[in-house]
């Protein structure tokens, strides 16, 4: 074996805090196996704006005890160094029902206690927005959530928020990666949790903090209920996460009565045993809070992720059957609902690029202003509070990608109260006499329906840099349609057909935006590693007098079938 590698893994064990990781290590030795120890030491687990996100594994490239000291203890210099008064702020710290979460946790604690920062410590599995919740509530210094949201079992994450709230970017990323380099070079500081509580620097975070959350949702300006909730039926799912005693809380302080959990998926589970993939977004995922929703007639069937920080509904329709709504469905009925009881000061809104357009004609319907993002709630929020004013405050944002932000209460998104706010917008419906289809079809016959979907494309090996391509050689039309304007997150640069050209003020992105004349637009995002492109594809088709729900979307999906086909057509093969 290369005797440079053998020493990095003897060294790594001398300081391995973990049994089950140290065999791991000192099985592969014996087994002189060299590809798996060389992968195990290719490098280090980046940290980026997510924070840390792998596979539990031994040595620098997993998710594992002494990569969570390692990482800890350089977050807690970069806060030394960066926050004059870090160490009385301290720093909150929760976990998810994940099977190594909790050591994770409370291995975190004991590094930033030991480096003389305080810290509160949830005493069991807490969703990842009372997290978020807390550090505004505290004015923490930071907050940690142990957490893999909605990957696969085999995975765990260290997400990390900074003093406003919001999760981390640029450029505190990179300041905490570097620290931690140096400080996976040094001995690891570490307080045991009796002595970090009589120094007075941990303290655990009991009921009354979940409480404290529970009572921020009901008493949430934005939360308050217009009509009687009784009539409206939810089946609920946890999908085996941290969410279910939060979520029946908070529906039961707004009045919802008829709220049926599945039992087999209510309680934390990091194996994750009913569902393929713990992802509402995953085909399967919603099968049981279905069958749950069917067994009482129920009118939604609502999801959770494991972590509880997305939102996932079904909706029953007229045969009985329930359709899934898409998150862009759920974004722009929301922001509907909400600006349509929003005081006027309070109607900034916002998405991200590869969302639907239509959240912000909705926001102009109703006099509000709706800003636009990169993609991550990291931007949505961090932008949010910067374009928040007194005359025009912060509302909702949305992302795509089953992420809603309801209200200023947590700066990142949060499936729990976003499950009370659809709740009650469903109610107001029912106290109308009407249903979230019949709200889509006004909204549709108002501004156009507009249709979303995602595509990846495999290209052929020889293809080239499909980013350079399309920049050298730049499209005027796909298919039939002229393109009215370009833009390039690359260069930051919008250029319009009639040769204007302005700048885009957002971070740099490797995203290029090509909007037509008919309303419809790309996104896409080349990769310049390997020939694939995602591409996010929306249509805007009007409803006429003639249209139902359903007709309008058959023609939709014809127009978006054309617009792929004639977008991949115009690609380099």
């Amino acid at each position: 074996m290369n005797s440079e590698l053998q020493l990095q893994v003897e060294h790594w064990l001398a300081q391995d805090p973990d049994p089950r990781t140290q065999a791991e290590l000192r099985s592969l030795l014996e087994q002189q196996d060299e590809q798996a120890l060389a992968a195990r030491f290719a490098g280090r687990l980046e940290f980026g704006t997510a924070g840390l996100r792998g596979i539990v594994a031994a040595g620098p490239m997993g998710m594992n005890r002494l990569v969570i000291r390692q990482t800890s203890a350089g977050l807690g210099a970069y806060l030394l160094e960066h926050v004059s008064d870090a160490t009385e702020r301290g720093v909150i710290i929760g976990y998810d029902g994940r099977h190594d979460s909790r050591i994770f946790a409370h291995d975190t604690a004991s590094v930033l206690t030991a480096m003389g920062i305080k810290v509160r410590l949830t005493a069991k599995v807490a969703p990842t927005p009372l997290v978020a919740f807390g550090v505004k509530h505290f004015n923490a210094a930071a907050g940690i959530v142990v957490t893999a949201s909605h990957n696969p079992p085999q995975y765990n994450g260290y997400k990390v928020y900074w003093g406003n709230g919001a999760q981390i970017i640029t450029p505190h990323d990179a300041g905490i990666a570097a620290k931690i380099e140096l400080a996976a070079s040094q001995s690891i500081p570490f307080l045991a949790h009796e002595a970090g509580i009589n120094q007075g620097r941990l303290q655990w975070l009991e009921d009354e903090f979940y409480q404290r959350y529970r009572r921020a949702v009901m008493q949430a300006e934005v939360l308050q209920p217009h009509t009687a909730p009784q009539r409206v039926s939810i089946a609920y799912t946890a999908m085996h996460g941290v969410g279910a005693d939060m979520a029946e809380a908070v529906l039961i302080d707004a009045g919802f009565t008829q709220v049926y959990s599945v039992a087999a998926q209510r309680e934390p589970d990091g194996d994750f045993p009913t569902v393929n993939f713990p992802n509402p977004e995953e085909k399967g995922a919603m099968d049981l809070v279905i069958a749950e929703a069917k067994k009482h007639g129920a009118m939604l069937a609502c999801a959770n992720d494991p972590d509880a920080d997305r939102f996932a509904v079904a909706v029953r329709q007229d045969d009985g059957e329930y359709q899934m709504l898409t998150g862009d469905q759920v974004g722009v009925l929301l922001g509907h609902y909400l600006l349509s009881h929003a005081r006027s000061e309070q109607r900034l809104v916002g998405t991200t690029i590869v969302s639907s357009s239509l959240l912000a004609k909705i926001a102009k319907r109703f006099g509000g202003e709706c800003y636009t993002t990169l993609t991550g709630f990291k931007w949505l929020m961090n932008v949010g509070m910067a374009k928040s004013q007194p005359q025009a405050q912060f509302l909702f944002a949305y992302e795509e990608a089953l992420g809603y932000t309801v209200g200023n209460m947590v700066w990142d998104k949060d499936g729990l109260s976003a499950l009370v706010a659809f709740a009650q917008f469903t109610a107001e419906l029912v106290a109308k006499g009407q249903t979230i289809w019949d709200r889509l079809e006004q909204i549709y016959r108002e501004h156009g329906f507009h249709l979303n979907t995602q595509v990846s494309i495999a290209l052929t090996p020889g293809t080239p840099d499909i980013g350079a391509y399309l920049r050298e050689f730049p499209p005027a039309a796909i298919g039939d349609q002229t393109i009215v304007s370009t833009e390039d997150f690359k260069t930051l640069e919008r250029r319009f057909a009639d040769g204007r050209r302005e700048p885009i003020e957002l971070s740099a992105s490797d995203v290029l935006i090509y909007r037509l004349a008919n309303g419809a637009q790309v996104i896409v995002r080349p990769s310049g590693t390997e020939p694939k492109i995602k591409c996010y594809y929306e249509v805007v088709e009007p409803m006429n007098a003639y249209d139902s729900l359903q007709s309008c979307q058959v023609r939709a999906m014809a127009a978006m079938a054309r617009f792929i086909d004639a977008h991949q057509a115009s690609l380099p093969k």
